[in-house]
């Protein structure tokens, strides 16, 4: 008879999803990227007509690295080879070479890209199949939102322990010390889910005034390297929206990008607070500043406890952790070999 384990690990380090790779603006200024993502070596670049094309950093002529480092550059739209000039375009296909006909079979493994908002991403599928579900187009890109201010955090993690900040709101109150956490919803389809909270939370401003903020939370998930959180703080009146962005690194380390914008703010509810004595123009970039600052600050408290916490297919859990469960059952769509769990004892 079979025993199953008092504890399982989770199944894989690359969940099935898109992942972001890196901003568009970073690829235009840089010519060519490379990273690990997803344990792969990837080059990114852009060709003429603005395709970006996610590749594999390996020449399939014979093997030569492709990144800057080894030489690689990009040349009129085209990844150049640094070994023997090969030249491919934004499908990996070889198109041309110093010395002779590009030969068909020379093509790049490709990723399949997605973009919003000046974001890359690309499709990383369970045994390479294709994309089983389309990323959002985004927010449009309307007037009186701020720029994006990014900041990136690298640790041990898992994405599917990140992303399970999105229905865990018991930690939000010891973790994070917010007060009055209320969880309105979460439901599920398919690959998405949204989760709906509000909370209340006291916050130290330039070390001279203590401020009770109001504020309500959309936390739409799509897989597990994607979440947009829509937020709205009542007591001053601002709205602004945030990515969090899981990327497995190499099966240990994950970056995790927080993106934020704040809406132009014209008649704050609290003049000080809502920066009503500034011009406007000046109003949502600072104030953006800010809230990725504190967004940065509650993401270190969790990373202190992802980079050494163990994971638990069977968790203890008690009357107020009924939402981790379903979220776990949620997650498995996105592995080929999910692990067995059975329901918690309280």
């Amino acid at each position: 008879m079979r025993t199953k384990a008092t504890n399982a690990p989770l199944p894989s380090p690359f969940p099935e999803g898109w992942y972001f790779v890196a901003t568009r603006r970073a690829v235009l200024k840089a010519g060519l990227v490379q990273k690990t993502w997803m344990g792969e070596n990837v080059v990114v670049w852009c060709d003429g007509d603005g395709r970006v094309c996610v590749a594999e950093s390996v020449c399939p002529h014979l093997g030569s690295d492709l990144g800057p480092a080894a030489g690689g550059r990009v040349r009129n739209g085209r990844l150049v080879c640094p070994f023997h000039g090969y030249e491919f375009d934004a499908t990996g296909q070889c198109v041309a070479t110093p010395f002779a006909p590009p030969p068909r079979t020379a093509k790049l493994r490709v990723f399949e890209t997605r973009e919003a908002l000046g974001l890359i991403f690309a499709w990383w599928g369970l045994d390479g199949r294709d994309p089983q579900w389309s990323l959002p187009a985004g927010p449009p890109d309307q007037p009186g939102w701020s720029g994006f201010e990014i900041k990136t955090l690298r640790f041990p993690g898992h994405p599917q322990e990140t992303t399970e900040n999105s229905v865990d709101f018991a930690h939000l109150r010891h973790v994070h010390g917010y007060d009055d956490v209320n969880a309105v919803s979460v439901s599920v389809d398919g690959p998405f889910l949204e989760s709906r909270f509000d909370f209340k939370t006291k916050r130290n401003i330039a070390r001279v005034a203590t401020l009770t903020f109001d504020t309500s939370v959309i936390t739409h998930v799509f897989g597990l390297g994607y979440s947009f959180v829509e937020i709205r703080e009542h007591s001053i009146g601002v709205d602004s929206r945030l990515w969090v962005l899981a990327t497995p690194v190499d099966g240990t380390l994950i970056d995790l990008s927080l993106v934020s914008q704040v809406r132009e703010i014209r008649k704050p509810r609290r003049k000080i607070a809502g920066l009503g004595f500034l011009p406007v123009r000046w109003r949502a970039p600072l104030l953006n500043k800010f809230m990725v600052s504190q967004q940065r600050h509650d993401v270190l408290q969790d990373v202190v406890i992802w980079s050494r916490k163990q994971y638990r297919s069977r968790p203890r859990l008690c009357a107020s952790d009924g939402r981790i469960m379903p979220f776990r059952h949620y997650c498995a769509q996105f592995y080929a070999d999910p692990c067995e769990s059975d329901e918690p004892t309280p």
